[in-house]
């Protein structure tokens, strides 16, 4: 674990190891859990995701956004998709206060993507991105699970569906002398965020209502983060953190979010072990995942005139 005015630092090595390291198993574990209950987020080292894959995504990522807008626009979705958000390219709307533009990607076997015909080698990378980081949402969910103190198996079992993981390739316009807004703070609605950034920076965590620098780090380093739905099974326990992104002036950030999230007709509410089962009251009142997301999406799409009235996970607070 690193010192309190960073990220800590998590090593997922003796998850790989394959040979029964259970003192190093049961330490990383340890780490993740209080990196959760501390911060919501952690920089996860040895992950099993190559940082070649991780750099050549990244270069390849530049090389697209560098093309003339009119060959971006032609990734975009055919109409009717049945995709649960737009496939392809987009770019935020002009009155959005988030300044950035994105490739979006779904599971490649759902059938929902539309791939950018350059630079060569493009896809693949995406592709093999995804599969990579999807894994990767697997053993995290089951760190959480242990770390929760649940039954064997059981989040693997809540949250089998992958159909609604999506991952972005994302750039952020250069700050300007006005404003420099590259995400508004806010919290991530899923279950676990992955993110792999260059060397830019630019992603800042709050803690204790000080902004703690995300920034790249060692290479091939992975920002990772829990989503709401996490806080409210844990029932407040573990922590889903406030973060932003801030652009820079002159340069543009490039970065990869995978988004291990949940099907939208799941009922999430405070599980047994954290409420009735150790005598707390429920801090949420129970949910449909999908009508939490309609809500959060409205956010975006007729952002709210004062900004207390931005839907967070307190919509559901008792």
């Amino acid at each position: 674990m690193a010192s309190s005015c960073a990220l800590p630092v998590v090593d997922l090595a003796p998850f790989f190891a394959g040979d029964g390291d259970e003192d190093g198993v049961a330490r990383a574990t340890e780490a993740v859990r209080e990196a959760c209950r501390t911060h919501g987020f952690f920089r996860a080292v040895n992950h099993g995701v190559p940082p070649e894959l991780m750099a050549r995504a990244l270069e390849l990522s530049a090389a697209f956004f560098a093309l003339p807008d009119e060959e971006k626009a032609k990734v975009r979705p055919a109409e009717g998709s049945k995709a649960p958000l737009p496939a392809g390219y987009a770019r935020q709307p002009a009155h959005s206060a988030d300044k950035n533009e994105y490739v979006l990607l779904f599971d490649p076997k759902l059938g929902f993507n539309v791939y950018p015909a350059e630079p060569a080698g493009f896809r693949e990378a995406l592709e093999e991105c995804y599969a990579k980081l999807a894994k990767l949402g697997l053993l995290i969910q089951e760190i959480l699970n242990e770390c929760m103190g649940l039954p064997p198996g059981f989040l693997s079992g809540f949250n089998s569906d992958r159909g609604f993981d999506f991952i972005p390739a994302l750039r952020y316009f250069p700050a300007t002398e006005e404003e420099s807004n590259g995400l508004s703070e806010h919290e991530d609605g899923n279950c676990i965020t992955f993110v792999i950034q260059d060397g830019v920076g630019g992603l800042e965590v709050l803690k204790d209502d000080e902004w703690v620098p995300a920034e790249p780090g060692d290479e091939g380093s992975i920002i990772v983060n829990i989503g709401d739905v996490i806080q409210v099974l844990s029932n407040n326990k573990l922590k889903s953190a406030t973060h932003r992104v801030v652009r820079k002036k002159a340069v543009h950030r490039h970065s990869f979010a995978f988004f291990f999230t949940i099907h939208g007709d799941k009922w999430i509410e405070p599980l047994p072990e954290f409420t009735t089962k150790i005598g707390e009251p429920p801090r949420y009142k129970g949910f449909f995942y999908n009508d939490y997301q309609q809500l959060r999406m409205r956010n975006k799409t007729h952002p709210p005139t004062r900004p207390e009235d931005v839907v967070h996970i307190t919509h559901y607070a008792i």
